[in-house]
């Protein structure tokens, strides 16, 4: 079945031309002319983005996907083809309505009618995994519902398989394959395209989404109907907002687009390093603006999650970054291990400066991170730095931030813009009201554990019964005197911190 699927994707390259890409640079140029005489039957008279773009959404949603990621990288794509992508974020071409009706009567076991007071046949939005339709519920409440193209996962399937066939050969013959653990990142891609394809657990996620930003004057997350949700079906607040993409209505509106792009550097860090639940899939197709300024966000499919340790290490890394202090970012990666512990810190931290320092005090527009990743990239592969699964998706997500804050303002200034946010965080962690939150996290099992106290201690006397008496009683007293003091200690501490929060 792999060897099938890859003989598709290569006949659909050659099918829409997609060799020229290859063989119209570098060493391989000389095969343009012979390979042109050989394919004269081949009618490439679409411009070659056209092309691109239609081969991709031939070969199914994990290359429109791709294709979707690099539509945001401007600054390394050419410009015809940047725009030609872009039409694959909500332009892919919809299943059949009468597919989609099919879908829902059987998904609800009644006839449409019954279920919406009005549904529109014609769909507001179609993308690789799925398409929307807006509609009115019985109770006049204006929704939009989102259908699983039929026999998608099959196809999915297959990519992912290929894929980890790719990853496999990859780290089994090149020297770096095992270092960069590709076949870990395309089990860590496989499994979020695994919720993709379920949507009562893309519901989920925008129901946890939501809870993090309820009432937030940054971010509107939609609320889920569940009585209408199943795994191919799902339903949720129709909200009204103008594309990302659209300027210069963005502009029309009223809105300050500065301020607009500084506020999606803060969502990004808040979802990252507040909740560690991010938003994974922020290509412009899933993002609005409301009338009141908010960013709205939909397609909740991809989310990105982080350990307390994850995140701690990865704010030390950006404050360090945004300080310059590289021997600090060295240190850190050492201190993870990320990099071998037999890493000399200084000449991973001259490495890194090497990299970095050209970058500071530059605007946006002049700043390619995805070059920086290349360079990072070569620098980690010196110092054998393990690439880390966990993070690719945050990886994917800071280049989509970073694409939508140079269309939005190219004299963004990232770091500063980033750098009061992080030191909040950092002294949220590690000054007073850290401790304050960890001891209010960890109440609930002293509560637990201090009732119990008296029986662990005859536990302990049971099982220590080749001890003395007076030497049992002895331990006791003491272990009851320690406990009693940590206990007043824990308590005065507690009522220090609260009085400290009250004056300030």
């Amino acid at each position: 079945m792999r060897l099938f699927r890859l003989i598709k994707i290569q006949s659909v390259a050659f099918r829409f031309g997609l060799d020229e890409f290859v063989i119209n640079h570098g060493p391989l140029r000389f095969l343009e002319k012979p390979i042109k005489w050989l394919t004269f039957w081949r009618k490439l008279d679409r411009p070659r983005a056209e092309r691109l773009r239609l081969a991709l959404e031939a070969l199914g949603p994990i290359f429109v996907k791709f294709g979707q990621m690099l539509s945001t990288r401007r600054d390394l794509l050419p410009q015809d083809i940047a725009d030609e992508l872009a039409k694959l974020q909500d332009q892919v071409p919809p299943f059949p309505s009468e597919t989609v009706l099919s879908i829902l009567e059987k998904s609800y076991g009644e006839k449409i009618d019954q279920v919406f007071l009005k549904f529109d046949r014609t769909p507001i939005a179609s993308a690789s995994v799925a398409q929307v339709h807006f509609a009115v519920l019985h109770d006049g409440t204006e929704v939009a519902v989102k259908v699983l193209r039929p026999g998608i996962a099959p196809i999915i399937t297959h990519d992912v398989a290929l894929m980890d066939t790719g990853a496999w050969l990859a780290e089994s013959l090149w020297p770096d394959g095992k270092r960069l653990k590709l076949r870990q990142v395309v089990s860590e891609f496989a499994r979020h395209l695994d919720d993709e394809l379920d949507l009562m657990r893309e519901a989920a996620n925008c129901s946890q989404l939501r809870r993090n930003f309820l009432n937030s004057p940054l971010l509107l997350v939609p609320e889920v109907y569940w009585d209408y949700c199943h795994t191919n079906v799902m339903v949720m607040e129709r909200v009204a907002g103008i594309p990302i993409s659209h300027v210069d209505e963005l502009i029309a509106q009223g809105i300050d687009i500065p301020q607009l792009a500084r506020v999606g550097v803060e969502i990004f860090f808040t979802q990252v390093f507040r909740d560690g639940y991010f938003h994974a899939d922020m290509h412009p197709g899933n993002i609005f603006v409301g009338q009141d300024g908010r960013y709205i966000a939909v397609d909740f499919g991809i989310m990105g999650t982080l350990s307390d340790e994850d995140k701690n290490y990865l704010a030390q890394n950006f404050l360090a970054f945004f300080r310059r202090d590289y021997a600090r970012v060295a240190q850190a990666h050492v201190e993870a291990g990320w990099a071998p512990k037999e890493t000399r810190v200084d000449e991973f931290e001259t490495a890194i400066r090497a990299v970095c320092e050209p970058i500071f005090d530059k605007p946006l527009r002049e700043i390619s991170f995805g070059r920086i990743l290349f360079q990072l990239f070569q620098t980690s592969r010196q110092f054998n730095v393990e690439i880390q699964p966990q993070l690719v998706l945050l990886q994917k997500t800071l280049l989509n931030i970073e694409g939508l804050g140079r269309d939005l303002d190219p004299d963004l200034d990232l770091w500063k813009t980033a750098k009061p946010f992080l030191e909040n965080w950092m002294s949220e962690q590690i000054g007073w009201r850290g401790l304050v939150s960890r001891m209010q996290k960890e109440a609930p099992s002293w509560a637990i554990i201090f009732p119990q106290f008296p029986r662990l201690l005859h536990h302990m006397m049971a099982e220590n019964r080749n001890l003395g008496l007076e030497e049992k009683m002895q331990s006791l007293i003491k272990e009851e005197k320690r406990q009693n003091r940590l206990l007043i200690m824990i308590v005065l501490l507690l009522m220090m911190m609260l009085l400290w929060q009250v004056l300030q």
